[in-house]
């Protein structure tokens, strides 16, 4: 079955009403190895009740509130989702997430690109994260590579569309040293705690089916590294304050394993206060695991 362009951008999602306590704040920071080091007092407010002024949310919380699973498996989809990859994560902070609260997830799909035969196709979700009142917390855009599904608007004669998709992501700088750099280890355990936060691919777990995908074992979640470099930006460039961080964009390019240590490379962009450009790679293999990054920072 091949993927229809109408049938799924008229597909609908049900609204996914989650209630997220200051635990589960907690076990998102301490997945992304906040904590490791007991005298590190910068990590406290992320992990700690009673650090002063209270329990802080990181900002990156807001990929896994009011997700609505992997919808793409489901037969309906004719989605290839085996070979699905995912390729970018976009987020847009309106105010800062509270460390608990009763929020709701509304997806869509917003934007299906035909890159041809053999090129497979680009599918956009949003999904907008808002408190049972009807507040805006965050806007989060998946990027995903279909890549068994290409070449449908041509086999269809022209009669289904194909979008022009999201505007592109910019590389960091080549001619110069990034202004900031951060280097954070993680731990073997990672995938298996950040997978408590809602994703159980057993990628993520099962040596097995990591052997099977071509990985020699358990890869970690690239929403855990995109949390890690959340981490990164408000500790180099924000003094460690959330509500500072207003967007975080960034392209999947490798995986990380559990274990290995991810240094992020942060440049300021010059004549644009509060914009980061920002990469990040991994010290062991020195090998780019994310590219293409932007951060905004509000003053």
């Amino acid at each position: 079955m091949a993927i229809n362009y109408q049938h799924l951008k008229a597909r609908r999602f049900e609204p996914v009403h989650q209630h997220y306590s200051e635990r589960d704040t907690m076990l998102y920071a301490l997945s992304l190895g906040m904590g490791n080091d007991p005298m590190d007092e910068t990590a406290l407010p992320f992990v700690f009740e009673g650090a002063p002024g209270g329990l802080r949310a990181l900002p990156s919380l807001a990929v896994v509130l009011g997700y609505p699973g992997f919808w793409a498996r489901e037969a309906d989809t004719g989605i290839d989702w085996v070979k699905l990859l995912h390729g970018e994560q976009r987020m847009r902070i309106h105010q800062p997430l509270p460390a608990q609260a009763e929020v709701v997830g509304h997806s869509r799909i917003t934007h299906i690109t035909d890159k041809g035969d053999g090129k497979g196709a680009i599918l956009v979700t949003e999904r907008r994260v808002e408190t049972t009142q009807g507040a805006l917390l965050a806007t989060v855009q998946s990027v995903s590579f279909l890549r068994g599904d290409g070449g449908y608007s041509q086999h269809s004669g022209g009669q289904q569309p194909s979008d022009a998709g999201l505007p592109a992501l910019q590389a960091t700088p080549e001619d110069r040293a990034p202004d900031f750099s951060d280097t954070q280890a993680t731990r073997p355990e990672s995938a298996l705690l950040y997978r408590l936060l809602g994703d159980y691919n057993p990628l993520h777990a099962d040596p097995a089916v990591a052997r099977k995908a071509g990985f020699e074992r358990p890869i970690l979640h690239g929403l855990a590294s995109y949390g890690l470099v959340t981490r990164a930006v408000l500790r180099q460039c924000a003094d460690n304050n959330p509500a500072r961080l207003s967007a975080l964009d960034i392209r999947f390019t490798s995986p990380v394993y559990p274990g290995e240590t991810l240094v992020t490379d942060i440049w300021r962009v010059p004549g644009a206060p509060g914009r980061l450009q920002l990469r990040a790679r991994v010290a062991e293999r020195d090998k780019v695991v994310l590219s293409h990054g932007m951060a905004e920072l509000a003053s």
